[in-house]
């Protein structure tokens, strides 16, 4: 994701990081080539290049606008949702690791470094989920955080937050089970565990449940048909000016089909997806500093651009 302090307005205009052009520009270019064939056969070959009623164009063009803002709403609370479960997981580890922190009693048997272990196992919860949730196969960042045992029975297993979650929950039932919190304190704690498989189960059902394939079926139809169909519009209009307007039209339209397409996947490693990497090493310094752990070095974002 870009994180990007406030810019001048003339770099907002030509900035490229972030503005999905990249992605567009080849596209622009055909249209722009395509719109400047059309103008000069309109001239060589008046008989054959027929020029269309304008009319229709602004109709077509105004359920084509309201149409790609629905799916944009769509998409948009796709990405909104996995920023909230997020959000939420964020506030429920550090409300867990007070609670382990504070709540536990410690004994000559078991002392601050002890509780160390399920702050590790907390954190790497969180990178098993961004792991999981971008479809990654390498889980080496985990091992830092976990036994050699676990880190083996982990890599074994399919649904690797959800087993961290199970033992997690196992090192709580087993403090209760030798007597250094009570059952008040463990139902307490268990509200937080809970909120922690409500996230994880949220954000698994954001990427398995897809915004319907046919919607971006008839969307990039449609946009793309219009783009090019749009110069035998305005040729008679406009003349020499169409290529640039027409590039102009078909930019709002394709980008906006761009954006769409991308932020659908919020949890993906596109520049406006949501910055997971950024998130887990805030929780992992979040904890590290509750639990006097040595602090991550974290990447803060500077005067230009972050991408995480």
């Amino acid at each position: 994701m870009i994180v990007r302090n406030k810019k001048h307005i003339l770099q907002m205009l030509f900035t490229w990081k972030g503005s999905v052009l990249k992605k567009i520009y080849p596209t622009l270019i055909v249209i722009f080539v395509f719109s400047w064939l059309v103008y000069f056969a309109r001239y060589m070959f008046p008989e054959v290049i027929i020029p269309l009623n304008i009319g229709a164009f602004t109709l077509v063009g105004i359920s084509l606008a309201i149409f790609l803002g629905f799916c944009n709403n769509a998409a948009y609370d796709r990405f909104w949702e996995g920023r909230k479960q997020w959000g939420s997981l964020v506030i429920h580890t550090r409300s867990l690791a007070f609670q382990i922190q504070n709540y536990i009693a410690e004994s000559a048997s078991f002392t601050k470094e002890d509780k160390k272990e399920a702050i590790r196992l907390i954190i790497a919860f969180c990178y098993s989920l961004n792991l999981q949730l971008r479809g990654k196969d390498n889980y080496s960042i985990l091992e830092q955080y976990l036994t050699p045992e676990v880190y083996q029975a982990v890599l074994t297993k399919r649904f690797k937050p959800a087993y961290l979650l199970h033992i997690l929950t196992g090192w709580i039932a087993k403090q209760q089970r030798e007597g250094r919190m009570d059952t008040i304190t463990q139902a307490r704690i268990d509200q937080n565990l809970d909120q922690l498989s409500i996230v994880l189960g949220a954000c698994e059902r954001i990427v398995h449940t897809k915004i319907p394939f046919v919607y971006f079926v008839i969307l990039h139809r449609t946009v793309y048909i219009y783009c090019f169909i749009l110069p035998f519009g305005l040729i008679d209009a406009i003349v020499w000016a169409m290529p640039f307007f027409v590039t102009f039209v078909a930019y709002t339209f394709i980008v906006l089909d761009a954006v769409v397409d991308e932020i659908s996947e919020p949890f993906g490693m596109e520049e406006n997806d949501l910055a997971l990497d950024q998130m887990c090493a805030n929780i992992e310094y979040s904890l590290s500093e509750i639990s006097e752990m040595p602090l991550p070095i974290i990447l803060m974002p500077n005067n230009d651009y972050v991408v995480t």
